[in-house]
C-alpha cells in the first residue's frame, strides 16, 4: 500500500529525493504520513484541498480490498 501512494506522490512533485512516507500500523487501520518539499506541498493537496482528498479517496479504495481502515496524513 505504501509503494502505491508513494508512486502517485512522486510523480506529483518536483523533489523527489524529498518525498517520505512513513506506515504506521495496527491490526485494523493504517497510518501513512506524508513529508515532501515545502515548495511542493501546494502540489501534493491541490487547489482547496481536491488533490489530496483524491489521493485519500484512492488509498482508502485499495485498504477496502485488505479490509483495513487507512488513514493519508501531509506534513508539512
Amino acid at each position: 500500500m505504501k509503494e502505491i501512494l508513494e508512486t502517485i506522490i512522486i510523480n506529483l512533485v518536483d523533489d523527489k529525493e524529498s518525498v517520505q512516507i512513513n506506515e504506521v500500523e495496527s491490526e485494523k487501520s493504517i497510518v501513512l504520513e506524508v513529508k515532501v518539499a515545502e515548495s511542493d506541498m501546494g502540489r501534493v493537496i491541490g487547489k482547496q484541498g481536491k488533490l489530496a482528498k483524491s489521493i485519500r479517496t484512492v488509498m482508502k479504495s485499495v485498504a477496502g480490498k485488505e479490509h483495513k481502515k487507512v488513514s493519508v496524513e501531509f506534513i508539512g
